[in-house]
């Protein structure tokens, strides 16, 4: 097998949710230029039909599912299509997640646990229920989407930053456990330009902060994400487990602040 070869994952059938739009999408993609069959799973029926199509005009298979994953008891459904459909599972992405900054006054812990269900909770779910038909077909590649943020620090992102924090040792516990048969491994994410972010990059002057503050001056692509999915489930990663690759064109921190300010004491004596 040649270098170039290594990086196919010919015959693979991937799993990839928040495949809709974004990275999610340019990762399900990018699994099926490189050979595999894929679910693909959104909340938004248009959105991952659209995918399953765009999948299926470049000669791969491919299986669209509607879907919450913050909905536990529907998950099962997910590797359920790929082994019924697709006649196995060798590749999962738990991409969904997500979360709006807030200033930490105004998080709620209702909010708080919320961001942890989303980015957290559904992985761990999912990546359990997933595992059977894994070593069914002798094992395969988990990757969790995690942030930047999860390492960085900046105010208005304690729920957020939290939860990919713990999202990312979440990947180092499962490697652990799955090993040998399964690895698992992260992608921290920094700035992408998806439609996450359209109403901010919508104002030049944003942008332009974004990319300033970024070390390669430029904002990342989905499909620079979905390159890196690729890598850690081909047999190009094949001697990565628990491990988390960065992806955020080299940023120390983060690239637009919310500019909340600071909390004053409230009364003279206050600080004593």
């Amino acid at each position: 097998m040649t270098v170039a070869e290594m990086f196919r994952v010919d015959g693979a059938v991937a799993l990839v949710t928040g495949a809709g739009r974004g990275i999610g999408r340019a990762t399900a993609l990018a699994l099926a230029e490189a050979g595999a069959d894929v679910v693909v799973s959104a909340r938004t029926a248009e959105q991952v039909e659209d995918t399953a199509s765009a999948i299926r005009s470049i000669g791969r298979r491919a299986v669209a599912v509607v879907a919450d994953v913050n909905d536990l008891d529907g998950l099962a459904a997910l590797p359920e299509a790929a082994m019924a459909e697709l006649g196995g599972l060798d590749i999962l992405v738990n991409n969904a997640g997500g979360s709006f900054p807030k200033p930490l006054l105004d998080t709620s812990a209702r909010s708080f646990e919320q961001a942890f269900h989303f980015n957290v909770t559904t992985a761990f779910e999912l990546t359990k229920l997933s595992v059977p038909a894994l070593l069914a077909g002798g094992g395969g590649s988990i990757v969790n989407i995690s942030s930047a943020i999860g390492r960085l620090s900046d105010r208005g992102f304690a729920a957020y930053g939290t939860a990919k924090a713990a999202l990312t040792h979440l990947t180092r516990l499962t490697a652990c456990d799955l090993a040998p048969h399964i690895r698992v491994n992260g992608i921290a994410v920094g700035s992408v330009a998806t439609s996450a972010l359209d109403m901010v990059l919508v104002d030049a002057s944003i942008r332009n902060q974004m990319e300033a503050s970024t070390p390669l001056r430029r904002l990342g692509r989905p499909e620079d994400i979905a390159a890196g999915v690729v890598y850690l489930c081909s047999d190009a990663g094949s001697f990565i487990t628990g491990k988390l690759l960065e992806i955020d064109g080299g940023v120390e921190a983060p690239t637009l602040g919310l500019g909340l300010p600071d909390l004053e004491p409230d009364g003279e004596d206050a600080g004593l």
